[in-house]
């Protein structure tokens, strides 16, 4: 500022002013003080203004709008952005070394947040805008998916920019009501539990890497335009992938922060209360990103498996990789033989074990099934025994399966390397040996599939089991049948050298034996009439139930010959009357004798049929019908008012007022051809449910209605095994095989599969059923 002279003659005062120093006077404007920004760019108090509010000065006007405070913070160095050179030095002279620390680890915590803010507005304008526009290089057909795979919810809903922007300006705010922020707990408190769109983007992450590399290797395109704007300044070098990951680890970074604000707080601070929660809140957050990131990678990972794999010609197996909640337990490599190059890699799924080869065909890789997939209810592993002994001395049911190569896991010859020998159980089942690479790792394979196998059976474990005897029978005297007697409370035995009776309720009593007779194979106890029908040595023989107590007459011991050359024999209602079929079956022919018991046996009329029974005055039995069917028979079922037949042409229907004989299953209905067409498929069991047949076969199940036709047409079970005999126990369905019991879900079409080493059915009721291993 200058004076001029009202005339050039005027002399000069002794003090005269030559100018202003316009940094120390005032500032003309009235509203203009030390904390308020004045509006003038040209205040002589700008400067200090600008400090004391901890603001950054600015060429021109702008809006004010806190999210544009900083808008070139990104450009600043880390040592330009520290704390301490943001704020006047009497401000910073005045507070204690901790408190500097404390105010240097908030002002990274804001200063980072809006950084992370710009990198999500850059991947907006530089990259999501530009490929949804029109002239994205991405076809139109698959472009928003692939856009919306590689950029998740950065700004679609639900937004990571969108709670980003609003937490950076709410640290801002804070920042600039005092250059020594007191406290920022509660701004995370009330931000926090807002951060649910960190999960999703989590989850999302290594699928948009993938789709990303997919997009750039098949569209030339894409690949030019990803080369140009991550050579841009805006780009900062750092490569989209770079970019990508950094809603992630910015919230992995969240306690780091915190825990160094927390350390320095004094007591007293509000921080100190409100930092613990906001840790605990964000510790959690980053457990459920990992816990759904890890579900995401497990499901992308299946999915691409499942597109991936090929099976040899009528082989192919539906794993159901993409079901929810399948899961990849582990995989890793194996060798077909200790000296051979060539390697197989295997999977172990929650419910299965597959091997396969993985060859490079050009950037694809080629995923080739080995062997058929092993359910691991079927999979019994030799070395199992050998590497991992079970506690206790209780043998794992799969393994027992197979004898041990060696006894000691430790003297595995040099050479002989390390084999791990799997076999698929059932009729469709094989046995394959590899061979890990160390001892370690054929540990650490073994022990997921006990532990994967142990989670199955867990599942499967919904039936009572109760151990009747053990260790008693065995030998030259094993158990072929056995019968429930006194309503339940005892039991009868049929073994090779007699009959013998046990109480359920004492469990420390063995059975005793009660009838001396030899090969006892059949039993049953018709306690209406008080007899015990027992099948010895192929002889269908009668005794009184009296005979089962010891304090009788041996005249009750005596049996009454029924038939000779009776292969079984069954009891039932059928026309209601309580008949007894006895069956004479070759391989050719089938000859059925049914009887009928005596109305005097019956428990009125006990004594006095006792009396004549003992004087030969009536049989217990007499004849009711005979008839032949011309060909071998394995059971007989009792209806309404006909029997069914299980022979070597299916399941025959005989009426028993005409004798007539005619197929259960009708001809005329096409959908049943699959049961001729399977050649020795067995039939063996009949269910009535619902005024609907269940019929077993040996290789499967199905419905069929009251005329032979079939019922529920999508329903039908092929079986694992070759079962023997079946049981029901609504909705599960039992089959036995010496191997194993499969159980089947008749209403959901729910698999389980126990294990067993020669197990045999030797009874079923509604309540129970009784079984045996050798």
């Amino acid at each position: 500022m200058y004076q001029f002279r009202e005339s050039l003659m005027d002399e000069p005062e002794e003090t005269p002013v030559n100018g202003v120093f316009v940094l120390l006077s005032e500032c003309y404007s009235p509203t203009c003080t030390r904390d308020q920004l004045c509006y003038s760019i040209a205040c002589p108090r700008r400067l200090e203004q600008v400090s004391r509010l901890n603001l950054k000065i600015t060429s021109g006007l702008r809006k004010e709008d806190s999210a544009n405070v900083n808008d070139d913070e990104v450009d600043k160095t880390d040592e330009q952005k520290l704390w301490i050179n943001s704020v006047p030095k009497e401000v910073a002279d005045a507070v204690s070394e901790r408190e500097k620390k404390r105010q240097e680890v908030i002002s990274e915590i804001c200063y980072t947040e809006r950084d992370f803010v710009k990198d999500l507005e850059y991947l907006r304008d530089f990259w999501i805008i530009p490929l949804r526009s029109k002239a994205s290089p991405i076809p139109l057909q698959r472009r928003e998916r692939v856009v919306k795979n590689i950029f998740s919810n950065i700004i679609d809903h639900p937004s990571v920019h969108s709670v980003s922007s609003r937490f950076a300006s709410a640290l801002t705010t804070r920042q600039q009501k005092d250059p020594i922020v007191q406290n920022i707990g509660d701004i995370f408190l009330e931000y926090v539990p807002q951060f649910e769109p960190f999960i999703f983007y989590g989850s999302r992450q290594l699928e948009a890497k993938f789709e990303f590399e997919n997009e750039r290797s098949i569209n030339p395109f894409f690949s030019k335009l990803v080369d140009e704007i991550e050579r841009r300044k805006e780009s900062r070098k750092l490569e989209l992938n770079g970019y990508l990951t950094k809603p992630t680890t910015r919230l992995a970074r969240y306690p780091l922060l915190l825990e160094n604000v927390l350390k320095y707080s004094e007591d007293g601070s509000p921080d100190k209360e409100d930092i613990p929660k906001v840790l605990t809140m964000i510790r959690d957050l980053l457990g459920r990103v990992n816990a759904e990131s890890g579900k995401a990678e497990n499901r992308f990972n299946l999915r691409r498996l499942q597109e991936q794999l090929r099976f040899r010609p009528n082989e192919r197996v539906d794993l159901k990789l993409t079901e929810d909640g399948r899961e990849l337990v582990f995989k890793s490599q194996f060798k077909k033989s200790p000296t051979d190059p060539a390697e197989l890699t295997a999977f172990l799924f929650d419910h299965a074990v597959l091997l396969v080869r993985i060859k490079q065909n050009g950037k694809a890789e080629e995923v080739k099934a080995y062997r058929r997939p092993i359910p691991l209810e079927l999979l019994a592993i030799r070395e199992m025994e050998e590497v991992i002994p079970s506690d206790g001395g209780v043998k794992r049911s799969a393994s027992s399966l197979l004898p041990a190569i060696r006894a000691n896991a430790g003297d595995t010859k040099k050479g002989e390397g390390w084999p791990i020998t799997f076999r698929h159980l059932g009729k469709a089942g094989y046995e394959l040996t590899v061979y890990a690479s160390n001892q370690a790792a054929r540990k650490k394979w073994l022990e997921h599939i006990d532990a994967s196998q142990q989670r199955l059976r867990a599942r499967a474990d919904f039936f009572t089991t109760n151990i009747i005897s053990s260790n008693f029978f065995g030998g030259t005297n094993q158990v072929n049948c056995v019968s429930p007697f006194d309503g339940g409370r005892k039991l009868l035995y049929g073994t090779d050298n007699g009959v013998y009776i046990s109480d359920r309720k004492n469990k420390d009593a063995v059975p005793r034996r009660v009838l001396e007779t030899a090969s006892v194979t059949q039993i049953d106890i018709l306690e209406e009439y008080q007899l015990l029908l027992v099948l010895s040595n192929k002889t269908l023989l009668s005794y009184s139930l009296s005979a089962l107590t010891s304090d009788d007459p041996a005249l009750a011991k005596r049996p009454k010959k029924i038939q000779n050359h009776c292969s079984f024999f069954k009891s039932g209602i059928c026309m209601g009357r309580h008949l007894v079929c006895c069956v004479k079956s070759s391989t050719l022919s089938t000859t059925i004798k049914v009887f009928e018991p005596n109305d005097a046996m019956t428990k009125g009329k006990k004594q006095k049929g006792l009396g004549k029974l003992m004087g030969g005055g009536f049989d217990e039995l007499r004849p009711f019908k005979e008839f032949y069917i011309p060909t071998e028979s394995s059971s007989v079922h009792f209806l309404k008012s006909k029997l069914c037949v299980a022979c070597a042409r299916g399941f025959e229907v005989v009426s028993l007022e005409t004798l007539e004989t005619q197929s259960l299953l009708d001809q005329a209905d096409t959908s049943l051809d699959f049961v001729a067409r399977k050649e020795g498929a067995k039939p063996i069991h009949i269910e009535r449910l619902n005024g609907e047949f269940l019929l077993n076969y040996s290789e499967f199940s199905f419905f069929v209605n009251r005329n032979g036709w079939r019922a529920r047409p999508e329903w039908r079970i092929d079986w694992e095994g070759s079962p023997q005999n079946f049981a029901l126990s609504y909705p599960w369905i039992l089959a036995f095989e010496p191997n194993f019991v499969e159980l089947r879900n008749i209403e959901n079409g729910a698999v389980h599969i126990v294990p067993h080493k020669n197990i045999r059915m030797l009874h079923s009721s509604t309540h129970e059923m009784n079984e045996g291993k050798m």
